[in-house]
């Protein structure tokens, strides 16, 4: 494989993985770590090297962690039972199903349905809900700027 091509490789794996911090079917942050490993190889990891690596790899964890932490935390500080946050994560793993529609709206429905069940409260449902909601927009907002982090960090680690 021509190196024109393996940097045509470790660019598309980074574009992928930009539109994948929206979309739900795409490991966003897996795929820009790896198409900046790959970048690295190429250039046989003499301007991004060990250091830099580390530095992108703890994003890259950190952004994982957000995404499935943000809505229970949202959750959890609308004073949320155990049982919204079960239906929290369940409305999540549901959403992964269902595209960036059910991503997006799932965990709101199952926190909201789970606080119900729990305390048979609407209005606290309905609070619990948005707050899942909001908590998994800040998420993935998070997770976008990370992307951009990560690339801007390698980007300027090729120039330097």
């Amino acid at each position: 494989m021509t190196v024109a091509l393996l940097w045509m490789a470790c660019a598309a794996l980074i574009v992928v993985g930009l539109a994948g911090t929206v979309l739900p079917a795409l490991p966003g942050t897996a795929l820009i770590l790896g198409g900046i490993v790959l970048g690295a190889w190429i250039d046989d990891f003499t301007r991004v090297g060990a250091g830099t690596l580390a530095v992108l790899t703890v994003l890259a964890v950190v952004s994982w962690v957000l995404d499935y932490v943000a809505s229970l935390l949202g959750a959890k500080k609308a004073g949320a039972s155990r049982q919204a946050l079960v239906g929290a994560v369940l409305g999540t793993v549901a959403g992964l199903l269902l595209g960036i529609v059910g991503v997006l709206f799932l965990p709101l429905v199952g926190a909201a349905l789970g606080e119900y069940l729990a305390r048979r409260s609407q209005a606290q449902a309905v609070k619990v809900g948005v707050a899942t909601w909001l908590g998994l927009l800040a998420g993935m907002l998070a997770k976008v700027v990370i992307a951009f982090m990560m690339v801007g960090i390698f980007v300027v680690a090729l120039v330097w």
